[in-house]
């Protein structure tokens, strides 16, 4: 492993741990749901560098991009007291 990927390894990870932590400490729901959909892209990153691009896609997919979305629409929905 080539001194970059280390060092680029190591960086990611701390992002992600920085991100994690501003997830769980936040009081603002909408600011840790944004840090949880980041800590997901940012590990989606991770898993491309270390040559796992389809890991890397789905947490793109999944991770950062559905998740963060269904939980924007809950957010909204019991906020906003709808029914069915």
């Amino acid at each position: 492993m080539s001194t970059l990927m280390i060092a680029m390894t190591l960086l990611f990870s701390a992002t992600v741990l920085g991100a994690a932590l501003m997830a769980i400490h936040t009081k603002s729901t909408p600011i840790a749901i944004i840090a949880a959909g980041l800590v997901s892209l940012i590990a989606s990153i991770l898993f491309l560098i270390l040559a796992a691009p389809d890991v890397a896609m789905t947490e793109a997919a999944i991770g950062s991009g559905l998740t963060t979305f269904l939980f924007f629409f809950v957010l909204n929905r019991v906020r906003g007291g709808e029914h069915d």
